[in-house]
């Protein structure tokens, strides 16, 4: 058999029926892929889309059947009633200073206690580890009474000690964990490397791990953001002064406050809206970021 015959057989087999029937079966599962994720991001679009129509919308028009989805006419007068309906400019500056003193805070200390578990040896080290490590599995409601009876004595209530002192004596066990497991990653030579160089313990941190582990620390750096902006219970419970309300409490107190039994929905919408863009922001900022610390971490830890 010639090269010629060779070379046309191989081409007609590979456009045989097998070929097409892989060929439509991969893209029958695209299909499928693409189908469910767009329909994912549609049932979470639509609970944002409800948000802005509302947000835009006169009273009346909120709970009519069917549902307008096009405010007609437009409210843009709801955004500048809603944040002056209440100290909204207060709120947010108090909820960025406990946000971003607990970014700050967590984020150092988390780290140095990461890189005594993963880089120094020391006696009981990996068990101390898994005791930090349990603690995971103690639920917050059961430390909530013995931790305000102990703030309360000490004269922290109403302040904002509280709500970042975790942050500020080590943040959360899981944020140890993940830069415990990503500075493990890194070699050891370079370690030995600094200290022939004469830099100390302290120093390999600050010059060689820390700039090692950016995506790490962006992670650990966001998802402390998130929390404290998000967190109501924990001002509502040492905070009680109005003049030091975070925003969640404030959204909280304008609901009751602006409708009472029915509460005015549009302006509710456009004031959570606002409140949105900064965690929104700092996600996109650091997204990134925050996507590469947790592909590497996924697979190198």
């Amino acid at each position: 058999m010639s090269q010629a015959e060779v070379t046309s057989r191989g081409r007609v087999g590979r456009g045989g029926p097998r070929f097409r029937t892989e060929q439509l079966s991969a893209v029958l599962w695209w299909v499928l892929v693409y189908g469910l994720l767009l329909l994912g991001a549609f049932v979470m679009f639509v609970p944002l889309a409800w948000m802005i129509s509302t947000s835009l919308k006169q009273t009346r028009q909120i709970f009519v059947f069917p549902p307008i989805w096009i405010p007609d006419p437009v409210e843009w007068g709801n955004y500048p009633k809603a944040l002056t309906a209440f100290p909204f400019v207060l709120y947010i500056r108090n909820t960025l200073i406990i946000a971003g003193i607990a970014l700050v805070s967590a984020t150092l200390s988390s780290s140095m206690a990461a890189y005594a578990f993963a880089r120094l040896d020391w006696p009981g080290r990996d068990l101390l580890f898994v005791f930090v490590l349990s603690t995971l599995m103690i639920p917050g409601v059961v430390t909530l009474v013995p931790q305000f009876i102990l703030w309360n004595r000490l004269g922290f209530v109403d302040t904002i000690v509280p709500l970042v002192a975790q942050a500020v004596l080590g943040g959360s066990p899981i944020y140890v964990f993940l830069l415990r497991q990503f500075f493990r990653t890194i070699p050891r030579e370079m370690d030995e490397a600094a200290l022939l160089d004469g830099c100390s313990k302290i120093g390999i941190l600050w010059r060689v791990v820390l700039p090692l582990s950016k995506e790490a620390l962006g992670i650990v750096a966001i998802f402390s953001f998130l929390f404290h902006w998000n967190d109501f219970m924990g001002p509502l419970i040492y905070l009680n002064s109005a003049e030091k309300r975070t925003l969640a409490l404030g959204l909280s107190a304008f609901r009751a406050s602006e409708g009472g039994v029915q509460p005015a929905w549009n302006l509710l919408m456009a004031v959570s809206l606002v409140a949105m863009v900064p965690p929104i922001t700092v996600f996109f900022l650091a997204q990134r970021h925050f996507i590469q610390g947790i592909t590497i971490t996924g697979v190198k830890g």
